[in-house]
Order: C-alpha cells, then structure tokens, then sequence
C-alpha cells in the first residue's frame, strides 16, 4: 500500500471512530483491496466489521441481496449494482458505514460505453446510498489501486 492510501486509510479509521461506526466493503474489481487497505492499520478490528469480495454475479445476489434482474438489466459494472451492493454490505453487517466498488479493471472486458477503468462506487452512509462513477487510466494494477484510493476518500468526505 502506498502511503498515500494508508493515510487515507488512517484518517477514515479516525472518522468512523469518532462517530462509533463499523465500516463494511463490499467490493468486486477490487478484489478486497480497500478491506486490505484498512485492515493494514493496526487498530482495524475498532472500526471495520467486514468485507464482501462479491466477484461474480452470483456472489452479489447471495451475499448482498443484489437482484439477479438488476444485473441482468443494467449490468454488474452500473450505478444500479453499486448502490444495491453497498446497501446490502451495510444491510447483511454491524456496519452503519459500508462501500463497494464494481468495475472493468482490464486489460479485458470493456463493452460500449464502459471502456476498461470504468468504476462506479456505493457508499451507504447512516442508510443514505450515493453513488460515483469514474473512469480510470492505466494498467489492471492502477486501475485498481486508484480505485481503492478513490473509494475511501469518497468515505472520507460522506463521513466529515
């Protein structure tokens, strides 16, 4: 992890425990990589509960309650899915503060109009669900490395 993601790291920590808060992930093309990131942290076990890597479809419907038709109509990579998997994380833990990240990674799987670097974020925070889409450059590795960055400072600031 580079430093850079564990400050964010920390400071997110700092935030959940100044509320009393568990944070739940629940996270596809980031294969727990935010999960990773906060667990990194001594400390964790104060304010995360847990971690959903939801990489198939099938995952996300089992363990988060994501609609097998919401997928199919809109696709895993959508606003749709984010926000049902980050609601679901929060749903299915002791967390009040959840995330998720569902994305095309690459170098494969890039359809019309999700080109490879494509993710949309959930956070559910205090049970209000927003979303974010963004599109990243560079190789699997950075792709998912921003991703993982850009998910905990989206936490950040529905936190502050």
């Amino acid at each position: 992890m580079n430093k850079a993601t564990e400050a964010l790291a920390i400071s997110v920590g700092a935030a959940l425990q100044r509320k009393g808060w568990m944070l739940a992930t629940a996270e596809s093309c980031t294969g727990g990589g935010v999960a990773q990131a906060v667990t990194d942290i001594a400390g964790s076990s104060a304010w995360f509960d847990r971690g959903f890597v939801t990489y198939s479809n099938d995952a996300k419907a089992a363990m988060l309650g994501v609609p097998p038709g919401l997928i199919a109509q809109h696709g895993a990579v959508s606003e749709e899915v984010a926000a049902a998997m980050a609601a679901g994380a929060q749903a299915n833990s002791g967390a009040q503060a959840a995330l998720s990240t569902t994305g095309i990674a690459g170098p494969g799987g890039a359809v019309p109009g999700k080109p490879v670097g494509t993710v949309w974020f959930g956070w559910s925070v205090g049970g209000v669900v927003q979303t974010e889409r963004r599109v990243f450059d560079g190789d699997r590795q950075a792709v998912r490395e921003q991703a993982v960055a850009h998910a905990l400072q989206g936490l950040l600031r529905r936190l502050a």
